[in-house]
């Protein structure tokens, strides 16, 4: 099963703990975990469905490609990370 996982900064806005789930794309995985953990999906992606602007996903220490569609592939043993940019001045 492949590994998600989200970054400290995103955690104290919503509780988010890494999962463990089966999967063939980052669309799958993150549908899965969020269908166990609503609230964030509105934290990751936007009212389309593609990654927030301020959001990077990680799949095996490859950036997200498709931002859009997340048809990008995920491996049984993938590590996905999602990670909240910081943004301001």
């Amino acid at each position: 099963m492949a590994y998600l996982y989200f970054t400290p900064n995103l955690a104290r806005q919503v509780e988010c703990p890494p999962g463990e789930l089966e999967a063939g794309t980052v669309s799958e995985l993150l549908e899965r975990y969020f269908s166990q953990w609503p609230a964030v999906r509105g934290y990751v992606l936007d009212d389309q469905g593609a990654v927030r602007k301020h959001v990077k996903v990680v799949v095996d220490d490859n950036y997200l490609i498709d931002r859009d569609e997340l048809s990008d592939p995920v491996r049984p043993d993938s590590k996905v990370y999602v990670f909240q940019l910081l943004s301001g001045g």
